[in-house]
């Protein structure tokens, strides 16, 4: 039936469009690369699973690329007798030309043939085309194939880590901890009410010290992202639609994205995304990887689905501020460099003092560009439980490839490099951890030793 269905489209695209010449088989767009699909099927198929999609989707992509290899190879043979029809025509037409009369016999039959051999290259040249935009369409729907050491399952089946701190006692101090909206209004540091007046619901204004401790965060994680090697950047926060779909938010997390229709454009929820698009369509020398950058921007994300969860405060919002990692390098040490980015937002946590757990993302909970998640979640007191504050990803080739990201070695081949990211700090979650654990009972809060001299040596943010 889906064979029907290409060869009715391709007859019909035959009498309307003026075929071009297809790409080569090499260039076609895909996700993962195609020798996985044609030699292990199985793997896509259990990847699919463990993510809880549809195998069934490998069975269609394998059928549509052996159709459109198998249409290529017919193009060819076609193209091949065309260009072989043309040397016997040439010599013939000199013949001709001297008088000579059975040449023109034979030009005329030859001619015959070529027009319809022409027709036949132009029916042949649509088809590969159909199918192959079939197919580009149909690798858009594979997700990355999962690290088969991350834990199967849904939202709830993620596997622990570590436990870093110990979350304070406040009954043992003597005092009930105030939220993070009560700490931020007592501060003058938090405005929600105006910021819905502005706005609408989910957004909101830091004010005074709430501005100058989202500076202060900033600061202290670009200091720290460029001592560790990271090349600082302020990326653009609208960007293409290639560069949405490249990262892979136009799939299932499309329906968080803000877009703007008569532009064309689309407001980013993660500088993420310009940052993996700043390499795309480039070879990178091999020698100069990692690449790695971390970028400051505005986040937008609509939120949806989250009706009436997070409606107090800052921890749900549509716009926030947000320092994120990029890293660009050989798939060979993407693990490895997976591990170092997870590290680095562990010492950034370790620096803000505030209790938090690490947790591998179970498969089902998997963004569809990531091979394996970590998250840190902070301790929240007041809701006694852990919030995610930051995440790493490691998405191997797979943004790479949609992107045509690649890497020249020293023997001057090429193939996809692997990209990573990971965020340093979201600001508003973590400004919730910083207000609830190190409040005291008087309303002030605490300054983390690492974060005062950004904030002009102050060890407390007070009530006004």
């Amino acid at each position: 039936m889906r064979t029907a269905l290409i060869r009715h489209t391709t007859a019909k695209i035959h009498l309307t469009a003026t075929p071009v010449r297809p790409p080569a088989l090499g260039s076609l767009m895909s996700v993962i690369d195609p020798r996985i699909l044609r030699d292990e099927p199985e793997r896509l198929r259990e990847s699919q699973r463990r993510r809880g999609g549809n195998p069934d989707s490998v069975d269609r992509l394998a059928m549509l690329d052996k159709l459109r290899r198998e249409q290529q190879q017919k193009y060819d043979d076609l193209r091949s007798s065309q260009k072989s029809l043309s040397k016997e025509i040439g010599p013939l037409q000199g013949r001709v030309k001297k008088g000579d009369a059975s040449a023109q016999v034979e030009l005329d039959a030859l001619m015959a043939q070529a027009t319809t051999l022409s027709d036949d290259v132009k029916a042949a040249e649509a088809v590969v085309n159909t199918t192959a935009e079939a197919l580009a369409a149909a690798w858009l729907e594979i997700d990355n194939l999962v690290d088969l050491d991350a834990p199967v399952g849904g939202e709830d089946d993620f596997v622990v880590l570590e436990h870093t701190g110990t979350p304070r006692d406040f009954a043992a101090e003597g005092f009930e901890p105030r939220d993070h909206l009560e700490l931020g209004e007592m501060l003058a540091a938090i405005d929600t009410e105006r910021g819905a007046k502005v706005s609408g619901s989910r957004f909101f204004f830091l004010t005074g010290d709430g501005a100058l401790l989202e500076l202060a965060l900033l600061n202290l994680a670009m200091q720290q992202a460029v001592g560790n090697g990271f090349t600082p950047m302020i990326p653009p926060v609208l960007v293409a639609p290639s560069a949405m779909e490249g990262t892979g938010f136009l799939g299932q997390a499309a329906e968080n994205v803000y877009r703007l229709p008569e532009d064309d454009l689309y407001l980013v929820g993660t500088s993420e995304v310009p940052l993996a698009a700043y390499h795309s369509d480039e070879i990178l020398d091999a020698s100069t990887l990692p690449r790695r950058y971390v970028g400051w921007s505005s986040c937008f994300r609509r939120e949806a689905g989250s009706h009436g969860r997070d409606t107090r405060g800052i921890i749900r919002v549509h716009q926030f501020d947000k320092v994120e990692m990029f890293v660009y390098t050989t798939p060979e040490d993407a693990v490895a460099e997976h591990a170092r980015i997870l590290q680095w937002e562990r010492d950034f946590l370790d620096a803000l003092e505030i209790p938090y757990r690490v947790i591998d993302v179970a498969t089902g909970d998997l963004g569809s560009s990531a091979a394996r998640k970590f998250d840190i979640e902070a301790w929240i007191p007041t809701q006694g439980c852990y919030r995610e504050v930051t995440s790493t990803s490691n998405t191997t080739e797979f943004q790479a490839r949609r992107l045509a990201t690649r890497m020249r070695s020293a023997d001057g081949a090429t193939r996809p490099v692997a990209t990573l990211n990971g965020t340093l700090v979201a600001m508003p979650r973590v400004i919730v951890s910083i207000l609830e654990n190190h409040q005291q009972a008087d309303g002030s809060v605490r300054i983390p030793a690492a974060l005062q001299p950004f904030l002009g040596g102050r060890s407390h943010l007070l009530p006004r």
